[in-house]
């Protein structure tokens, strides 16, 4: 069936539409807990939707609903809770037409941005002024298969590498994905114990083991907060 112009221009604004907005789960002011800039006051904006479904996820409850808000309304909100740091996450953020261009807005209004993001879809939809946190799906994850390994070749300094570790087999393919890859020359590493999985000890214990230069990660706000939204 043929496409009639009227159709063709509804199509386009569509698409313009979505790609100056984003869906919003909650937005929210909270203390970083992960990676580098861990413990520093940072507004959080949780997007809408994941293409995953990793074992383990702490938030299924963004994947359906939330709020379609301008980029611009957005960039307000965020400066009204008048901190520097400010996180775009998920679910999976980078899932969004609008992200590249709210996180590009983040940048352009001179935020300190982290986006945390999967290995599966192409990191450099996040401006590379954006610290790109990618989480690389291990076995236990149930994602594996969807990892995009270009995303290694994307890296910047500027990133930042994590593995959420369930067991001993995660950490041995975790070890090898670092080696093989020369990931800590690349950008700082980070490995997680799966909340509720992994004692942290024991995944301390094969880090020193290991002697690889990676970082040892607890998640800040799970220790204080629990699974809580908004936190």
């Amino acid at each position: 069936m043929a496409v009639t112009s009227s159709e063709a221009r509804v199509g386009l604004k569509r698409r313009a539409a979505a790609s100056s907005s984003v869906r919003v789960t909650e937005v929210f002011l909270s203390l970083q807990g992960e990676a580098r800039a861990a413990g520093l006051p940072t507004v959080f904006v949780r997007l809408t939707g994941c293409p995953l479904r990793c074992h383990y996820c702490d938030t299924a409850y963004a994947f359906h609903g939330g709020e379609r808000q301008s980029v611009d309304s957005l960039l307000q909100r965020i400066r009204d809770h008048g901190v520097a740091d400010v996180c775009v996450t998920g679910g999976e953020p980078l899932a969004q037409p609008g992200a590249s261009l709210l996180i590009r807005s983040l940048c352009d209004a001179g935020f300190s941005v982290a986006v945390e993001t999967s290995g599966v879809l192409n990191i450099d939809r996040a401006d590379r002024r954006a610290s790109r946190i990618m989480d690389l799906k291990t076995p236990a994850s149930g994602e594996l298969k969807r990892n995009d390994y270009g995303n290694i070749e994307r890296l910047t300094g500027h990133d930042q590498v994590k593995f959420v570790v369930c067991d001993r087999a995660d950490f041995d393919w975790a070890c090898m994905q670092i080696r093989e890859h020369g990931l800590t020359d690349r950008c700082p590493v980070w490995l997680s114990p799966s909340h509720g999985q992994l004692e942290a000890a024991q995944l301390a214990e094969w880090l020193i083991d290991s002697r690889l230069p990676v970082r040892l990660q607890l998640q800040l706000h799970k220790q204080l907060w629990g699974n809580e939204p908004g936190r």
